[in-house]
């Protein structure tokens, strides 16, 4: 009994704080088991201090490898369950850490529309898909946190982020940097459609081809197939 009873005190003595929440809705967010793993692992380092851990820490501890880690925590951060935040230290240096903040929200708000739901992911996931295609790699977390800004705090439609993608691809711009001047640029101009952005984009490249302009005339073939597109 003495002996028991000192297991149980160990037992209570090595608790993690952990939602219940978390393990009964965790299905209805689309995570699996994996991925919850990966989430507890997070958890457990933040709260001893340990704020952004490495895929390589994190594998450590589970029976995937650091690649595999390191697509998943991708996955959290695509499917906007967890994000990446800056912070300064006492000595006023910028570092990095992981937020489940994302999560907690998702977990405790109302329960939206099951059809809402399924196509506001599968459009948002679209988009990463389309990123990673057109750059021919993953999207590293950076890229994806950039994204989610544009479509969180900015507030961008996914088609319109889409269509600044294309455009450039069309320059032969393929970057952040420019695809981020592109939406600022659309914003100043109060841009907010699709169809507003094609008709900004024409007049752009009929600006170019202007016959007074010393550079040779573009071929318009190059520029317009992705304004014919259909979203």
């Amino acid at each position: 009994m003495t002996i028991m009873n000192e297991l149980y005190q160990l037992v209570l003595s090595d608790q993690m704080m952990i939602p219940k929440t978390l393990f009964l809705k965790y299905k209805y967010l689309s995570i699996d088991e994996e991925e919850l793993a990966v989430i507890l692992h997070i958890h457990r380092f933040s709260q001893e201090g340990v704020h952004f851990p490495t895929p390589y820490k994190l594998a450590e501890l589970m029976s995937i490898d650091e690649q595999k880690c390191s697509q998943i925590l991708r996955q959290l951060i695509q499917k906007d369950l967890l994000t990446i935040i800056e912070f300064h230290t006492e000595n006023d240096i910028v570092n990095e850490r992981y937020s489940l903040e994302p999560l907690w929200k998702k977990l405790y708000q109302k329960q939206q529309e099951p059809k809402e739901t399924i196509d506001t992911s599968d459009q948002l996931m679209n988009i990463f898909v389309l990123f990673e295609q057109e750059f021919g790699r993953p999207l590293s977390p950076f890229e994806i946190e950039t994204i989610n800004i544009w479509l969180d705090d900015e507030v961008l439609e996914p088609s319109l982020i889409k269509a600044a993608l294309r455009e450039a691809v069309l320059m032969n711009k393929l970057n952040f940097r420019y695809i981020d001047r592109i939406l600022s640029e659309w914003s100043r101009k109060g841009i907010c459609t699709v169809d507003q952005a094609r008709e900004h984009s024409k007049q752009f490249r009929q600006a170019q081809q202007n016959p007074q302009s010393i550079r040779p005339k573009a071929d318009p073939s190059i520029y317009y197939n992705w304004l014919e597109e259909e979203d």
